[in-house]
């Protein structure tokens, strides 16, 4: 797989340290730098360029400046100008990033990316203090402590947000109804991300939750399905799988959950600008545990690796999915430590459904299309104060990928002595999901296994 170009000896492109797929937020990232052997003199005049600037501001600027920090801020903009999750961290920030797969950090829970130069919320992080201070998807960070944001690389800003527990910090919002920004002090604190969570509805109808593909996801999502079963005595007749803002993770988390429902066939195929660097991975039947009907729930923050598992289910017609439009980044970001201790996140490759389908900048378009504005009438129909906050898509940011055109697919109580007794889900999306699950019951659909 080794090519002739430079890079680290022994690295593959794509089976570096980590392959991550998550939107460009706070919590992960990746990269690899590619130096094309030239035939011509453009690139070493160029590089020429670079080192006279170099040199000029190292004689002439007013103030003495390190030849490190003038490196990394070239290497930062080199990056930012290719896409919106290429990116470059700094030794401090490499490590934060190796905590955070893990799934505990310091900090205000949200996601982020930049947009149009502008640092904004994709979603906040559920019970976390972004989300108890009122943050909300769509939500413009114009300041941090006063400093404003715009132009600043998103692993800047990160670091700003980031801190110790119990430390406060004031950032500057802007939304949509505001008439002037507002400031929201928040109390950092230790953000331990819980990716799955679980319950069982009336007795027989599975929900699970995943709101981000960490390190142990897979295990989380094994040992909830079995609580399942167990709760209902083996007698689940669906599940729900949620995976409405999820913006992502781990690339092989994805690919394990996807394998737990499909028995056979492909789930993901990643192509990058070498034939030799193309991966395809397959289902395993002997993976497989869930064989009972299944809708996938998403929206405009369904992102990436949680965009990896809806296109699988999809392609392989194992279960419906409903909801709205997912986010579409459909771009693979590499990671792999520099010589420093400093990290390189690089996009590397598209990845593609199991039908072939790239969704970069498109998104994934559910078997049952349930427009948010739908489901805020109905929480407001049920007293319930509700906002609509517009979803960012990856086609909003500045410097995405183009894609392949894509048509659409489709338009569109308390458990006593091992009894689960009847549970009645709020969201009126779940309400929806699971009455799609018992019409599958009364039709006597099964589970559908891959094909």
């Amino acid at each position: 797989m080794d090519k002739k170009r430079n890079r680290p000896a022994g690295i593959g492109k794509l089976t570096l340290i980590l392959i991550v797929v998550a939107v460009a937020g706070v919590l992960l990232g990746g990269g690899l730098l590619n130096i094309r052997a030239a035939t011509d003199k453009e690139p070493y005049e160029s590089l020429k360029v670079f080192t006279d600037v170099l040199h000029i501001i190292e004689k002439d600027y007013v103030r003495p400046v390190k030849t490190k920090k003038l490196i990394y801020g070239a290497i930062k903009g080199m990056l930012s100008s290719l896409d919106p999750h290429s990116s470059f961290m700094t030794p401090k920030m490499y490590k934060e990033m190796q905590v955070e797969t893990k799934g505990s950090f310091g900090g205000l829970g949200i996601e982020i990316t930049m947009k149009n130069g502008v640092l904004t919320v994709i979603s906040p992080i559920e019970g976390t203090p972004a989300f108890k201070a009122g943050i909300k998807a769509g939500d413009q960070i114009i300041a941090i402590e006063g400093k404003p944001t715009k132009n600043m690389t998103l692993m800047d800003t990160v670091r700003k947000l980031r801190g110790k527990k119990g430390t406060k910090v004031t950032i500057t919002i802007m939304r949509k109804g505001f008439t002037r920004p507002r400031d929201f002090t928040i109390v950092r604190d230790i953000i331990k991300i819980r990716s799955v969570r679980s319950k069982l509805f009336e007795g027989h109808y599975a929900y699970i939750r995943i709101s981000q593909f960490q390190e142990r996801t897979d295990s989380d999502f094994v040992n909830a399905v079995e609580k399942l079963e167990r709760e209902s005595q083996d007698k689940i007749e669906g599940m729900v799988l949620d995976l409405r803002n999820n913006p992502g993770g781990l690339l092989n988390q994805a690919v394990k959950i996807a394998d737990r429902f499909i028995d056979k066939g492909l789930i993901v195929s990643i192509k990058g600008r070498d034939e030799g660097d193309n991966i395809a991975f397959q289902a395993k039947a002997s993976t497989t545990i869930v064989t009972y009907p299944l809708v996938v729930l998403t929206n405009g923050g369904s992102a990436s690796a949680s965009e990896i598992v809806a296109g699988a289910i999809q392609d392989h017609h194992r279960g419906v999915i409903m909801g709205e439009q997912t986010f579409g980044k459909g771009s693979v970001q590499t990671i792999i430590p520099l010589s420093d201790g400093s990290g390189l996140r690089l996009t590397t490759a598209l990845y593609y459904t199991p039908s072939g389908r790239s969704i970069q900048a498109e998104g994934i378009t559910p078997d049952i299309v349930v427009p948010q504005k739908i489901l805020m009438a109905e929480l407001q129909a049920g007293k319930e104060k509700v906002k609509e906050h517009p979803f960012i898509k990856e086609k909003d940011l500045e410097h995405h990928l183009e894609g392949a055109k894509n048509k659409a697919v489709k338009e569109g109580e308390k458990t006593k002595g091992g009894e689960a007794q009847a549970k009645i889900p709020k969201d009126p999306l779940i309400e929806r999901a699971i009455e799609v699950l018992k019409g599958a019951r009364i039709l006597g659909i099964a589970g559908r296994p891959a094909h």
